[in-house]
């Protein structure tokens, strides 16, 4: 029996499911004769080869597809992990620590982006008394950023009143950090050095660590400095006027 539908209409039928469903082809295939797919083939072949811009527009949606459905499960992750998100025992506070919005951080100490970001932060406590900062190491950039990260979870663990300082001096200083650099820091600050180095070699430091890798791979974070809102995930250095919009928007959602 000849096919009844326009090559119009039957690559359109098709098509869907030659780009974006390619292991449901053979399986509908099977209703034809094997004359009417080879038909079917060779029609949306040279559909395709005539209309090429098709291929674009249905790239195009399955990355808008793709967009939508990993802003889902971020949306998810958020709503499934809050108390780690927020509320962690691993984490530092800046800011008011009663505060009615909390912004998270995950940044790393050899982060250009966030040595910039960091004005942002500061602007940001400062005009709001009633945001609470929350500050994840992420370590992504290199072993020294690691090392570097283990010290600054020792500091905040050994000396909580001194961690503001100490991660200003190691954020904005000269230089990569590392551990030598993280300790210098440290101890010029009045933290004992023998104290603090078998800090960092704790289960408290590699298991911080551990912990904000397992919400970036949920989150889907892949860099520095990324931020989590309310439900809003942000990504790179967007800004003081982004991030106290998010900040705005997360307290409306409150109230």
């Amino acid at each position: 029996m000849p096919l009844k539908l326009t090559l119009s209409r039957l690559a359109r039928i098709i098509m869907p499911a030659v780009l974006l469903v390619p292991l449901a082809v053979p399986v509908s295939a099977q209703s034809f004769p094997d004359a009417q797919q080879d038909e079917i083939r060779s029609i949306v072949r040279d559909y395709l080869l005539e209309n090429p811009e098709i291929i674009a527009e249905a790239l195009n949606m399955l990355e808008s597809r793709q967009k939508q459905m990993a802003e889902a499960a971020r949306i998810e992750a958020v709503a499934n992990m809050q108390a780690q998100i927020f509320d962690s025992t691993n984490q530092i506070v800046l800011g008011n620590p009663n505060g009615d919005v909390t912004m998270v951080e995950f940044f790393d100490y050899n982060c250009g982006f966030c040595k910039r970001a960091h004005m942002d932060m500061m602007a940001l406590v400062e005009a709001d008394p009633n945001l609470r900062f929350v500050l994840k190491e992420f370590p992504v950039l290199g072993e020294g950023s690691v090392e570097a990260a283990r010290v600054s979870i020792a500091v905040n663990e050994l000396a909580p009143e001194k961690f503001e300082e100490f991660h200003l001096q190691l954020l904005l200083g000269p230089g990569q950090a590392n551990a030598a650099k993280a300790m210098r820091v440290a101890t010029s600050l009045g933290i004992d050095g023998a104290t603090l180095e078998a800090a960092t070699k704790t289960d408290r430091a590699a298991e911080t660590i551990q912990e904000v890798y397992m919400l970036a791979d949920a989150l889907g974070l892949t860099g520095t400095p990324s931020y989590v809102v309310g439900d809003q995930v942000l990504f790179g250095a967007v800004g003081e006027e982004q991030l106290r919009d998010s900040i705005k928007k997360a307290r409306d959602q409150k109230s």
